[in-house]
């Protein structure tokens, strides 16, 4: 039997690496992807995002808020206009991200109690950057209405600091709780990077079982195996696991040890997460294999569904939030796991004892993926490629 086993593994792994597409796919897209997040982020936001402004008041306390939006760390104010329809043109052209107007007699009507408006613009149409400019613009056009109400109630002979109270009556703490430094970076990176590699895994071992069928080589395939599809569909992806497991912790130490992103957990805590990850993404592939033993069928169904958990996996948007009939698709994608095992071990830190759940929902995959290989045995026995 462990003889059997090992000549299955040998094959699988000669398998492998006869092939240049593992190697391009398991390895370097997977690093590519890795480099590119990683460098892309490096500075956790897009800081000093480019806005123009158009001051239509020049006074003394125009050019003070001017002066305030250009040290403002989330916006650069590289451009000033003459007109609203000059910053309007610089956003459609691509130049800035949005822009800020101070009207015409401004100081005048703020001073004298008659009243103004600030308007302020942001192209949403590429959100980060869009909001950005947005949160800027907000802040200092609260702030500038803030100084102007307390510099009214000073004049009229209130005390600067009862005015400041008045105005701000409490004051409100934020905690940002496992990145309290916001960073886009740590969002990003440990929930694309593994969803990335779960993907180009769940496409590999589609190609890697639905080849023998498509070329006619898997009755010998099984015959190398003793006759036993077990032994030959674990053989042939035991290498595999073997090589995409140690990307994946390759992955983590660029982002644990490298950038330092949080992990308030021992290491062990998520290379296992990482381990059972690839070895859930091959179980899933297998469940479409037994499923649909049809090379250009299942590798479709992959790819739809390793595409759809970057959305579904709730990532960035709340299962509880999503309809019924999209959020229950969530809870049968490994990377959904991964990520909530990600969130209360890295970032919480809570105790391994209320993440078991899904680790073990993980482990479940491959074993639901085995019960189908009756199904894969009957195929492979009798190939037919349908095109």
């Amino acid at each position: 039997m462990f003889r059997t086993l090992w000549n299955s593994i040998c094959y699988g792994w000669h398998y492998f690496c006869s092939r240049r597409v593992f190697f391009v796919c398991g390895v370097i897209v997977p690093i590519v992807v890795a480099f590119f997040f990683i460098d892309l982020m490096k500075e956790g936001l897009p800081l000093k995002v480019p806005v123009s402004i158009v001051d239509l008041d020049r006074s003394s306390l125009s050019r003070r808020i001017v002066r305030n939006l250009g040290s403002s760390e989330l916006i650069n104010a590289a451009h000033k206009d003459d007109s609203y329809s000059d910053a309007l043109a610089r956003v459609r052209n691509g130049e800035t991200f949005g822009f800020f107007i101070i009207p015409r007699d401004f100081q005048r009507d703020a001073i004298s109690g008659a009243g103004t408006t600030i308007t302020f613009v942001s192209d949403m149409t590429v959100f980060v950057p869009g909001t950005l400019a947005f949160k800027g613009f907000k802040t200092m056009a609260v702030t500038s209405a803030g100084g102007l109400v307390q510099t009214t109630l000073v004049s009229a002979g209130i005390n600067e600091q009862v005015a400041g109270t008045l105005l701000q009556p409490m004051v409100i703490g934020q905690q940002a709780i496992g990145n309290p430094w916001t960073n886009y970076s740590i969002y990003l990176c440990n929930s694309f990077l593994p969803g990335a590699l779960s993907l180009m895994v769940m496409l590999l071992t589609c190609y890697t079982l639905c080849d023998e069928i498509k070329k006619g080589t898997s009755p010998g395939w099984l015959r190398r195996s003793g006759g036993s599809v077990v032994v030959a569909t674990v053989g042939k992806l035991a290498p595999q696991a073997v090589v995409y497991s140690i990307i994946g912790i390759g992955l983590q130490a660029a982002m644990y040890g490298f950038r330092h992103f949080p992990m308030n957990c021992p290491a062990w805590h998520m290379i296992l997460a990482m381990v059972l990850l690839v070895l859930a993404s091959q179980g899933l592939a297998l469940v479409f294999v037994c499923a649909v033993p049809n090379l250009r069928l299942s590798v479709s169904l992959s790819s739809l569904t390793g595409i759809l958990s970057f959305s579904i996996a709730a990532y960035s948007f709340p299962v509880q939030s999503m309809y019924g009939a999209i959020g229950i698709f969530s809870y049968i994608l490994p990377t959904r796991y991964y990520f909530l095992i990600y969130a209360d071990q890295a970032l919480n830190g809570i105790p391994l004892y209320f993440s078991r759940w899904y680790y073990v929902a993980l482990i479940l995959f491959p074993l639901v993926g085995l019960l189908g290989l009756g199904r894969l045995k009957k195929h492979a026995l009798a190939p037919v490629y349908v095109p």
